[in-house]
């Protein structure tokens, strides 16, 4: 694969001469902005972030870069629980709508595989990628310019998220997951986990269901009784009721429709937006969470009506 190219010469304004003399990276070491303009022709950049979540921004993409991601995870997130307790660790890459000037390739032990291609200007929006990988495995992320006589409108963007205990019903990539395995209910171990370690718990009932053609997703609006949990403002009230509503998304496969009956919503934020895990009749909760602490085996305390 040559990494060497000629472009014609061009023209650029100012800010991009200034740019060309900056790449920085965030002060957490999260996130990363840069210029090829400041890269020698055919050079390779290495870059490396520590965090579970961030950005790359690369404007005028030229050479190519190779990105190590190190994330400082917590203990609980790759222990017990977290892939089956063998320390798999998942990471997610979203393109920016607008991603231009480059292709993205997953490396693992020196064989690249493409995520993400460059894009014409008509083309859709590129999809989320997920892709896994196991302790002591070689995984990066390799950014190679493609070459355009005018590169001054071109930005390969991106965020990534990493986290130890994702779940593969949480995976956009729906050519990677078996939907079998992530539609299938919860059982009341997984239900009771879920309780402690969701970024969201809430009780609610289910207005609608949608879908969204960009994820191929369905989305379920749902009217929220109770927020016993959320790290993130997904539920919120508005009118002169306060209702509290949000929205939580799931694979298209998963066959979700809207009907009667409280139920107990779980699961993780994803790129800023909800995605199920456990669901169950919030009924059904209430009798495996009132014999597992009847038994002493509930995993942590719940305020249950």
């Amino acid at each position: 694969m040559s990494r060497f190219w000629i472009y014609s010469v061009w023209i650029l304004p100012f800010f991009a001469i200034f740019d060309a003399a900056r790449a920085n990276y965030s002060e957490d070491q999260c996130s990363w902005r840069g210029s090829g303009l400041s890269q020698q022709q055919g050079s390779v950049e290495q870059i490396s972030l520590h965090c579970s979540e961030g950005t790359l921004d690369w404007l005028y993409p030229t050479g190519a870069l190779r990105l190590s991601l190190s994330p400082r995870l917590p203990s609980a997130a790759v222990g017990p629980g977290a892939g089956g307790g063998s320390g798999l660790v998942t990471a997610c890459v979203k393109p920016s709508e607008e991603f231009h000037g480059a292709q993205l390739y997953l490396e693992r032990d020196g064989v690249l595989e493409l995520l993400v291609g460059d894009r014409l200007e008509t083309s859709p929006p590129p999809r989320v990628r997920c892709f896994s990988r196991l302790p002591g495995e070689k995984v990066a992320l390799f950014l190679q310019a493609t070459p355009h006589q005018d590169i001054s409108r071109r930005i390969a963007s991106f965020r990534y998220e990493l986290r130890g205990d994702w779940t593969a019903g949480l995976s956009l990539d729906s050519n990677r997951i078996s939907s079998e395995d992530a539609c299938r209910p919860c059982n009341n171990t997984e239900i009771l986990m879920a309780v402690c370690t969701s970024d969201f718990v809430v009780r609610g009932n289910i207005r609608s269901v949608s879908e969204d053609d960009t994820l191929r997703a369905a989305v379920i609006r749902v009217s929220a009784t109770r927020v016993f949990q959320q790290k993130y403002a997904l539920f919120t009230g508005s009118g002169r009721l306060l209702t509290t509503r949000g929205e939580i998304r799931t694979l298209l496969q998963c066959g979700v429709k809207p009907g009667p009956g409280s139920f107990l919503f779980t699961g993780r934020v994803h790129f800023g937006e909800a995605w199920l895990g456990c669901a169950p009749r919030y009924k059904d909760f209430q009798q495996a969470y009132r014999a597992a602490k009847e038994a002493q085996q509930i995993p942590c305390e719940l305020a249950v009506d």
